[in-house]
């Protein structure tokens, strides 16, 4: 099967900038479509981005503009690119993996991605 580890978290203040990723081992995820989620305190895990096999990427109207996702298929690795980085970004963040290669119409969804990684803590300070 697919194993996911994020990695990257850490404690920036607002305004800055961080990057996570999204390292695979076990059976390759080469071209599975990839999705960021969070998850704050106190709320339900939501999405933030995903990317498709073929690099086509979607967000949130929450972090579209600020954050970017890419992958790097030969390193088996996708990345999360935080910039203008705000105290209400705090959260844990996941990365998963569908096994398909396009981009469902329902990639926002917990339920249309198969592998999970156990997130990294992101807190952003005033």
């Amino acid at each position: 099967q697919v194993q996911l580890v994020e990695s990257g978290g850490g404690l920036v203040q607002a305004g800055g900038s961080l990057r996570l990723s999204c390292a695979a081992s076990g059976r390759t995820f080469s071209n599975y479509a990839m999705g960021w989620f969070r998850q704050a305190p106190g709320k339900e895990r939501a999405f933030v981005g995903a990317i498709s096999g073929r690099g086509y990427s979607t967000y949130a109207d929450s972090v579209k503009g600020r954050f970017t996702i890419s992958r790097d298929n030969a390193k088996t690795t996708v990345y999360l690119e935080m910039n203008s980085l705000k105290p209400e970004d705090t959260a844990v963040y996941y990365c998963a993996a569908d096994p398909r290669t396009y981009l469902s119409g329902s990639y926002g969804s917990l339920r249309e991605y198969e592998y999970w990684g156990q997130g990294t803590q992101v807190t952003v300070s005033f």
